[in-house]
């Protein structure tokens, strides 16, 4: 990410900021900004909308399936769990303790979709051969209902009938008894490919999710559908009818359902890199950010239709997180993701936090079982207890900065309030392993302290949090050990194109004596690129250069002989990366230069480094051909044929004209065709002339554009 300087106190997060000074002063890790704490990892600890960190519920892992996935789940009133699971068709059932069983083993491979009946009876859904089943309380299963349908996704019992979302035909089926014909139980056919989700609501109607059109249908209690949604977005995964009325809906940009039934794959949570601290750049800033609204590079979405009016809101949105659970809960909606099966708080205010981290691949079912949130995960298929007393602390680790060299570690500070403590560890690896350092003795005081972690090119900082404490900012001071600049290319241009610069962009001389960088004030950190010009025997020497530690550079110019080894300074401490070199002050021959760039400006003289490149070797020609007339002119009646030679000591002809009397220049090719070399021969027919003296003057030039004449004169 870009990162820019601030002292200022937002709330946290890795918006990484760098001081805007020379390189010889420290740079600053600055943590403030929600987005990039979002990279670290959060155990026991919550992140709100504004990026503070607070303690979290505690999440306990109370029972492993053994199986990859946790396809559905299903609470009934004595405060059982059933979890469906994927790939040998099997349901668990977990009860209020936290034991958990083998409840039923179904003949299809995956159980799709749970529900409680009104009776308290269990019905499953499987795919992919597509039945109901009515389980019993000794865990014996019958098939209920077969639509003869591949897939059945989701389940609802109503007051008279059970639900049975299907695809691949779209339909939807109402069945009132165990062996009811699918032709009778079906109430809607529609001409999406999919009906993914239902949600019963509390007016007896019925609303449905679908793929790959992304609508949500309302089945009023007389049956009739009306659409309350299209989202751009392909699949309705989940839809959730609110007790208030409102409809929630959660959007996914591709067909995770169908996917997953096809090859079992659950979605990948996005790799972290570390971060980086670059000093700032007001006239290249971060991207503004997008709008929630803007769903055009978005994985998944959650959507809330409001109760009476209809209207419909995206309360969050994300390019980068996959959501595959969604809950009620107070004011919103909690959703499972994919993203270090991390549970997020979606308020009515699309105010995001992040409640809890639970560490596995992807969270599939979230449910509330007598006011308690369980989540069941994938990859490997556990049921997450998320209770609503906080633990004794909670531990945030940072995503991991690179310093892109060996760095010193200053000091570190923060904002925080209650019971915070601080730790460092630092290594030469990306991802920390056993190869880093220990972790540092903690650092309880805000005002914070030397980082005790050893000079390295990654650092990362733990905070440990208890009671009620609130983090809001972490500053970390490094100074990276200076590398030497770089050279990256050097060009010669034509010769005689001069170079020469243009009007530099006055700064305010009190902005460098205050010691502070002119592009903090919107100056241009580029220098404007050199005019060019003509410029007899000019030498134009133009490079590229960088300087990973962001270090001010100056630039030396050397030149030798060909034949020679050791360089000679031509000119010291330029600042434009351009030279023009003399060519006339220069006796013919073959040249080498070499551009050195230092440091210096930023380093104190025993810390300067420097890099360099030299050119191809380049032939300075300041003696024009000589043109010598080859006998006398052959006049034969009207025409008349002139022969000249033209030699160049220096370097090669490569082209040739005449003139008669002063007049135009006419173009002539050598007798050989083509003018390549150091020796040419030229012969000038004139046809067409009148009686009269004629001066016929042949202009050659060389590869280094000087000119060389010749003349002859003859009567006719």
């Amino acid at each position: 990410m870009r990162t820019t300087t601030a002292y200022f106190a937002t709330a946290l997060a890795i918006a990484v900021f760098a001081v805007a000074v020379p390189g010889s002063e420290p740079l600053v890790w600055t943590v403030n900004s929600r987005a990039e704490v979002l990279r670290g990892d959060a155990r026991g600890v919550s992140i709100d909308q504004d990026g503070a960190i607070t303690v979290a519920p505690r999440v306990t892992e109370i029972f492993k399936t053994g199986e990859s996935y946790i396809w559905s789940s299903a609470a009934d009133a004595a405060g059982n769990i059933y979890l469906g699971t994927g790939g040998q068709g099997k349901i668990f059932r977990v009860d209020a303790a936290g034991k958990g069983t083998l409840f039923a083993d179904l003949p299809d491979m995956n159980v799709s979709a749970l529900a409680i009946g009104r009776g308290g009876e269990l019905y499953a859904a499987t795919l992919p051969d597509g039945k109901v089943y009515r389980i019993d309380a000794a865990g014996k299963p019958e098939v209920y209902f077969d639509p003869g349908q591949k897939y059945i996704w989701a389940l609802a019992a109503g007051s008279d009938g059970l639900y049975v979302a299907t695809g691949d035909g779209g339909k939807l089926y109402k069945v009132r008894s165990a062996g009811a014909a699918a032709d009778v139980s079906l109430v809607f056919d529609s001409s999406e490919t999919h009906i993914i989700s239902l949600a019963l609501g509390t007016k007896g109607e019925l609303y449905a999710g679908t793929d790959p059109g992304g609508l949500v249908i309302r089945f009023g209690p007389d049956g009739k559908a009306f659409g309350v949604l299209d989202s751009p977005l392909r699949e309705i995964h989940e839809v959730i009818a609110a007790a208030d009325g409102s409809v929630y809906a959660l959007a996914l940009g591709e067909s995770v359902s169908v996917a997953k039934a096809t090859d079992g794959a659950a979605s990948a949570a996005t790799e972290q890199k570390p971060v980086t601290v670059d000093k700032p750049n007001p006239l290249n800033p971060e991207p503004a950010p997008k709008s929630r609204y803007d769903l055009s590079s978005a994985r998944s979405a959650v959507y809330r239709v409001a109760p009476d009016s209809g209207n419909v809101e995206i309360l969050w949105s994300s390019g980068s997180v996959a959501g595959f659970s969604l809950t009620e809960t107070r004011g919103g909606v909690l959703i499972g993701t994919s993203d270090k099966g991390r549970i997020y708080r979606i308020g009515n205010d699309a105010r995001e936090t992040l409640i809890a981290q639970t560490g596995a691949a992807q969270l599939s079912t979230l449910s509330s079982v007598r006011g308690v949130l369980m989540a069941g995960s994938s990859n490997q298929g556990s049921l997450y207890r998320i209770a609503a007393e906080p633990p004794a602390e909670g531990t945030y680790d940072s995503a991991v900065l690179d310093s892109r060299g060996s760095s010193a570690w200053g000091r570190i500070w923060s904002t925080s309030s209650g019971n915070v403590s601080l730790q460092t560890r630092s290594g030469n690896s990306e991802r920390p392993d056993e190869t880093w350092s220990n972790w540092s003795q903690a650092i309880s005081d805000p005002k914070g302290g030397p980082v005790a972690s050893p000079k390295a090119r990654y650092l990362q900082w733990r905070a440990v949090l208890k009671g009620d404490a609130r983090l809001s900012e972490v500053n970390i001071a490094f100074v990276t050990a200076n590398i030497a600049p770089e050279v990256l290319s050097l060009s010669v241009l034509p010769v005689n194109v001069g170079l020469a610069a243009n009007p530099a962009v006055q700064i305010d001389p009190n902005i460098e004596t205050a010691g502070m960088d002119p592009v903090l004030f919107g100056l241009p950190n580029q220098p404007v690129p050199p005019r060019r010009l003509f410029q007899k025997g000019a030498i134009s020497l133009q490079w590229t250069a960088e300087d990973r530690n962001g270090d001010k550079l100056v630039f030396d110019v050397y030149y030798r002989e060909a034949s020679e080894s050791q360089f000679k300074l031509l000119q010291a401490d330029l600042r434009d990366a351009f030279y023009v070199v003399d060519g006339l002050s220069f006796a013919d021959g073959r040249y080498v230069f070499k551009v050195t760039a230092r440091d210096a400006p930023s380093n104190p003289a025993p810390a300067v480094m420097s890099g360099e490149r030299v050119t191809d070797v380049i032939s300075i020609d300041n003696s024009p051909p000589v043109v010598t007339p080859i006998g006398n002119p052959a006049v034969t009646g009207d025409k008349v044929r002139l022969v000249f030679d033209a030699s160049d000591a220096g370097s090669y002809i490569t082209r040739a004209e005449y003139s008669i009397n002063g007049g135009e220049w006419r173009v002539v090719y050598p007798d050989d065709g083509i003018s390549d070399s150091p020796r040419e021969r030229y012969t000038v027919d004139v046809n067409g002339l009148a009686p009269g003296e004629y001066s016929v003057t042949l202009r050659v030039f060389d590869a280094n554009a000087n000119p060389g004449l010749g003349r002859l004169s003859f009567k006719k």
